[in-house]
């Protein structure tokens, strides 16, 4: 009888061979299936800019437009209302401080300057009549008081006569005792007189202090009304140039109302806007270069201003040295901004790839130059002509940085 053989478990080589070929199978199915799906654009290198990633020097600046401004400006504005009834100085004139430039008239403020005049003048006349009532009654104090103290004195010595012809028993009773009573009362009647008229000389003396306060603040008063008076003579604050006068022959202003401005022109300084993303990091007193045939001039941010608008902040600079001599108000200058010390970076040449991928990938072109795949990267800082880059990038390695918005969502780029 044949013996049944058992059929032996577990792999033979043979199958090894069997799974080496479905693994095979299976990674050509994934290639023609994945592979396939990886979105692709094609387009021609020349209408593409390619640009190499090289090491080398990173300058930590920023081009900036700047305008040319007076280094400062004085507003004029009206101390007191009026109508205009001459304009001496027309817009754009050079101006002396103190000069007038318009003169006004307000008729109220005339009318109130007579009524200061005439209340001063009625206040004058009342302290002269107080002061002449008051010395005449001193006078009178003085010669009650002298009077009384002549009667005194008599009063007195005939009392210590009488004294001694009663003491002598050669007058009568009678006649002592009246002559003392005389003297007694001559006496306090000399009392009240004396603190009378010293009471009065008080009086007179505090009274005409206040009286002379009195006088003194309407003097002050009637002196700041003609001060008022003054201001209709609208005058140049400081030397320069009159920037804009807005005001005519006829034409009525009210009081504070601004009706032009002085541009200071004995030094220039430039304004320039600056997009808020640099608002962290301008600060005051960093340095700037204006070049202008050929000459650097040194500048400084002297004040930056906190509010942002339409995504843009404004900045002062001043020359620290020398500036053009042909400089005018209103040129406009291109400005180099230093931010930071510069340093050895990878670095990225500007391009309006940034715009499609707020700089966080970029298409990197193969060896071959036949093709190119998106790759994520990580820039630091710029400047007008390079980014920084931190990761994702080579020494050497060529990037597309023109603009991606006609690539879709593309992942490769075929290149013809």
């Amino acid at each position: 009888m044949d013996i049944q053989l058992e059929k032996k478990k577990g792999l033979r080589p043979k199958h090894f061979g069997y799974i080496a070929l479905g693994l095979l199978v299976l990674f050509m199915g994934y290639q023609l299936i994945f592979a396939s799906s990886v979105s692709t654009f094609r387009t021609d290198k020349e209408k593409l800019t390619i640009a190499q990633v090289t090491q080398g020097k990173f300058d930590d600046y920023i081009t900036i437009n700047g305008n040319v401004a007076p280094i400062a400006t004085i507003y004029m504005d009206a101390y007191e209302g009026g109508r205009v009834s001459e304009k001496l100085i027309e817009e754009g004139a050079m101006v002396k401080k103190g000069d007038i430039i318009l003169k006004l008239e307000n008729m109220s403020l005339y009318e109130q300057i007579l009524q200061s005049e005439s209340n001063l003048a009625l206040k004058q006349n009342d302290l002269r009549s107080t002061k002449l009532n008051f010395d005449s009654r001193l006078v009178e104090g003085k010669k009650s008081l002298a009077t009384a103290s002549t009667d005194l004195h008599r009063l007195q010595r005939n009392f210590e006569q009488n004294q001694s012809l009663f003491d002598d028993e050669l007058i009568s009773k009678e006649e002592y005792l009246k002559s003392k009573e005389d003297y007694e009362l001559s006496k306090k009647q000399f009392e009240i007189v004396k603190m009378q008229t010293e009471n009065d000389q008080e009086l007179a003396e505090t009274s005409l202090k206040g009286l002379d306060a009195d006088l003194a603040r309407m003097q002050k008063t009637l002196g700041m009304v003609y001060q008022r008076l003054d201001h209709l003579n609208v005058r140049a604050p400081a030397d320069g140039q009159l920037g804009f006068l807005d005001a005519e022959i006829g034409q009525s202003i009210s009081q504070g109302e601004r009706i032009g401005q002085i541009n200071v022109l004995t030094d220039y300084k430039i304004e320039a806007n600056i997009d808020e993303h640099y608002i962290d990091r301008v600060q005051r007193d960093l340095t700037a270069v204006l070049e202008r045939n050929g000459t650097d001039y040194p500048l400084r941010v002297r004040k930056v201003y906190p509010e942002v608008r339409n995504g843009r902040f404004k900045v002062d600079l001043v020359f620290t040295e020398d500036k053009p001599e042909t400089i005018r108000t209103g040129q406009s200058y291109n400005i180099r901004l230093q931010l930071g010390e510069s340093s050895e970076a990878l670095l990225l040449p500007k391009g309006s790839f940034f715009q499609s991928t707020g700089g966080q990938w970029i298409f990197v072109v193969n060896s071959d130059g036949d093709e190119a795949l998106q790759r994520n990267i990580r820039i630091g800082k710029q400047n007008s002509r390079y980014y920084e880059v931190l990761e994702g990038l080579q020494d050497g390695e060529k990037v597309i940085t023109s603009n991606y918005d006609s690539f879709g969502e593309a992942e490769k780029i075929v290149l013809k």
